[in-house]
């Protein structure tokens, strides 16, 4: 093997993965140009096309396809193996990407507050992202979700307490209108639609009592992809919000949120970190999954 062929592999990859030469370069930390060249090189060693160019994007061939196929294992293994030669060192060292949806932001920062001082050899990179995330794909070490949305060839620790929904108003909103009774009763109230990230749809408010499960379908004004959009136009009286409980207890303990339909919101499993299984955790992940872990 030529002695750059296997950077131009990995790199390779990347722009698969990225879909863009531009993501890509940036994700690697070369020029565009110098990006193109070497994948126009690796094109030419192998005497086979292997992505197709657009204006707007790239895409692997079929070729490029199967050489994907081939490329992740492999690369897989040479990453997991350079990370287990760290454990040769006296403390964990290493980079970590990481993607962590707005409203679980909290519960990792927290962590990292005391864990980064300790662990000054490692550098964390958190991606703020309320998509469903590949975090394989989008080659991250680790990923955060609610539990219930875990695949399950995954493995996932627990980092937050059990956590419930919250239905919200402000005292002038309520000022108006009585507070909902029951989940069906919000067909007559403006609420605070959320867009999903991963879905693009608007989120159907779940409740449940006595064990019977309801999903309900809000209307209102007012539709965000974003939590603190959400409570703010609670906050200034557009309507009624659904957000996680910890988001608003100090606004209701203040008396500048009203809460409705509590019997109605059990609490849930709440966050989780969860990675892929592998034979070998690189020991900068294995600390910081011990940093985050929940312990009540």
């Amino acid at each position: 093997m030529e002695r750059n062929q296997l950077n131009d592999l990995a790199a390779f990859q990347i722009v698969a993965d990225e879909g863009s030469f531009t993501r890509a370069a940036a994700k690697l930390g070369m020029s565009q140009p110098a990006l193109s060249h070497a994948m126009n090189a690796l094109e030419r060693r192998l005497g086979l096309r292997l992505l197709a160019r657009t204006t707007r994007s790239v895409a692997p061939t079929d070729a490029g396809q199967r050489l994907l196929r081939m490329l992740r294992p492999a690369l897989a293994d040479i990453e997991a193996g350079l990370a287990s030669l760290s454990e040769l060192r006296d403390t964990p060292s290493g980079s970590l990407r990481i993607s962590v949806p707005k409203p679980a932001a909290g519960f990792v920062m927290t962590a990292l507050a005391q864990f980064l001082p300790a662990y000054p050899d490692i550098a964390v990179e958190v991606v703020s992202d309320d998509s469903f995330t590949d975090i394989v794909a989008g080659r991250f070490d680790a990923g955060v979700r609610l539990g219930e949305s875990i695949d399950q060839d995954m493995i996932a620790v627990r980092i937050s307490p059990e956590i419930s929904m919250a239905v919200v108003g402000s005292p002038s909103y309520f000022a108006r209108r009585p507070r909902p009774e029951t989940p069906h009763d919000l067909a007559a109230h403006t609420c605070i639609n959320y867009r999903s990230g991963h879905a693009g749809g608007l989120y159907a408010w779940e409740f449940e009592r006595d064990g019977r499960e309801l999903s309900v379908r809000v209307q209102g004004s007012f539709i965000s992809n974003d939590s603190d959009l959400s409570l703010d136009a609670a906050l200034r009286g557009l309507g009624i919000a659904i957000l996680f409980d910890y988001q608003v207890a100090d606004l209701v303990a203040s008396g500048r949120l009203v809460r409705a339909l509590e019997d109605w919101c059990p609490p849930f499993p709440g966050f989780y970190l969860y990675y892929p299984s592998r034979r070998h955790t690189p020991p900068a992940l294995a600390a910081l999954i011990h940093a985050l872990r929940w312990r009540d």
